[in-house]
């Protein structure tokens, strides 16, 4: 999986402790390896991540390796961005695109 090192991998164990439990609201990316996508956001989601960290937590998730939190979230394909606030997911979008638009599309939720 692309991930940049500012970006958390979190599985089903962790999700609770790492998203549901974070108090920052959390930025998480369904993923899998096998996703065009998802690489494509990777770079993407590192530059926010270093540049917003305090203000916001991100992490990515594997859908394959991770099947029990794909599924709760009802994640039907990737990539798959939920933003998290006190536990519940108040934003999701599916498909890849630019940080700009990224930031623009979850500016009310931080």
């Amino acid at each position: 999986m692309i991930k940049a090192d500012s970006v958390t991998e979190v599985t089903d164990d962790d999700f609770g402790a790492q998203v549901l439990e974070a108090e920052l609201p959390v930025l998480v990316q369904f993923t899998a390896e096998w996703c065009g996508p998802c690489r494509q956001l990777g770079p993407v989601l590192g530059s926010i991540a270093e540049k917003e960290g305090e203000r916001l937590k991100v992490v990515q998730l594997d859908v394959d390796r991770n099947p029990r939190t794909a599924i709760a979230y009802h994640v039907l394909s990737t990539p798959t961005l939920m933003v998290f606030r006190g536990g519940e997911p108040v934003r999701s979008m599916v498909g890849a695109r630019p940080r700009r638009r990224l930031l623009e599309e979850i500016a009310d939720v931080l």
